[in-house]
């Protein structure tokens, strides 16, 4: 076992990614796609090393009594990989982000300004127990011309450990650093500390996990930071709802796969459709533990009781938090206190009620007659994502290849001197 001594210096990690992002600033496009493409390839043709890796993942998981929910985001499996590989080709065919005039003007003196698109530099990755996450943030990173520094869980080392070798190695063979992507392979908390304060060479760090990464990072990150908060995301069923549609919504977006941050974790009815949806509801979502207030559960008797906490909580599991509202207003009102600024969706043939829910919900993603599970990079057509930001500034929502950017200002003059 490698000890904490071993490992590459944290510091001389970042440095060399910090080399690697200058290179990758002012790399062609088509430098960054052929290194995308080459990447995957190559991770299909190594998939059977990258799946036995992730099998000893998921073996130490499974002996050390880790729940379902934690190893669905940790398995790896041939579908899988396909889709990380697909994710690389997807960010490849996308339009570059670097370079973009995003606008220009001409002063009176004449001289003419314009506002660029470039590189953050070196984006930094904590995340926890996701190893397509290693592919994904290093195919935006690279493509937007940004150094991927990634820090993974301690639960899906082996897997993080393969996939990096592989994308490091088709990088490396169409001519671009090796050192665009690196891998801290120190799991230590120690280690995830160190991580954060490396304000000689972190631009951007962007965590993904649970709760406890976010705490962490609140606490100990002295580097720039975007939040991926937690997915407390709702859908509200509309006293004008079409109730099959509203059926079918609520089903998928709780049950297609529970376990990631854009399911829904509560359900609000209006008063109006309660008696007529909620027990067809129930009956859908068998297998999912209800809970609810004392008209939900008049109406579905298998219904535990809500807490404030159960209406706060994002579960990642199969299980529901219910309401009865009786009115927009309160369902509105439900949101804004409970919800994690996430994804919010309507469902409703009322363009009164669905602008009013669009406009007075405060959440980075508001949806009209749509399941929340689209919530998403690739859904949104971003290719991938490197996280959805719940907080305001810079990002909000999906991040993809833009949200790696800044701006710089371009000053074209010819001798001017300020008097």
């Amino acid at each position: 076992m490698t000890t904490a001594a071993e490992y590459p210096p944290i510091g001389e990690l970042g440095r060399r990614a910090k080399v690697a992002s200058r290179v990758l600033a002012t790399a062609s496009t088509a430098q960054k796609d052929d290194a995308l493409v080459a990447a995957a390839d190559l991770m299909l043709a190594r998939a059977e090393p990258i799946l036995e890796a992730n099998q000893r993942d998921i073996e130490r998981a499974e002996q050390e009594g880790v729940g379902a929910t934690v190893i669905d985001r940790l398995r790896l499996d041939g579908t899988r990989l396909e889709g990380m590989a697909d994710g690389l080709r997807n960010v490849a065919a996308l339009p570059d982000p670097v370079g973009e005039v995003l606008d220009g003007w001409v002063r009176p003196n004449g001289l003419r300004i314009e506002r660029v698109r470039v590189p953050l530099g070196v984006v930094a990755i904590i995340y926890e127990n996701r190893p397509n996450v290693t592919s994904d943030a290093a195919g935006l990173c690279v493509k937007s011309g940004n150094a991927a520094f990634l820090r993974g869980s301690s639960g899906a080392v082996n897997s993080n450990l393969a996939i990096t070798s592989v994308l490091r190695e088709a990088i490396e063979k169409t001519g671009l650093p090796a050192d665009s992507v690196v891998l801290v392979e120190d799991t230590s908390r120690q280690a995830a500390i160190e991580f954060m304060r490396q304000r000689d060479y972190i631009d951007c760090l962007i965590p993904r996990g649970g709760p406890s990464l976010i705490q962490s990072i609140l606490e100990n990150a002295t580097v720039p930071y975007v939040i991926d908060g937690d997915g407390n995301c709702h859908v509200y069923v509309d006293e004008s709802a079409d109730l099959d549609m509203a059926l079918s919504v609520v089903v998928n977006a709780k049950t297609q796969r529970p376990s990631v941050c854009n399911a829904a974790e509560s359900l609000l009815v209006h008063a109006a459709v309660a008696s007529e949806f909620l027990p067809v509801v129930a009956r859908a979502l068998e297998g999912v533990e209800l809970v609810g207030d004392e008209r939900t559960r008049e109406l579905v008797p298998r219904a535990g009781a809500a807490t404030d906490e159960d209406y706060a909580t994002e579960f990642l599991a199969l299980k529901l938090a219910v309401r009865v509202v009786d009115s927009l207003d309160e369902a509105i009102e439900h949101v804004n206190r409970y919800s994690s600024g996430h994804s919010e969706a309507i469902i409703t043939r009322s363009l009164g009620a669905a602008q009013r829910f669009t406009r007075e919900v405060d959440a980075a993603a508001v949806l009209v007659n749509a399941s929340t599970r689209f919530v998403d990079g690739g859904e949104f057509g971003f290719g991938a994502e490197i996280g959805i930001s719940t907080q305001k500034l810079h990002a909000r929502g999906p991040m993809g290849l833009r949200e790696l950017t800044t701006v710089k200002f371009v000053v074209h003059g010819n001798g001017q001197i300020r008097r």
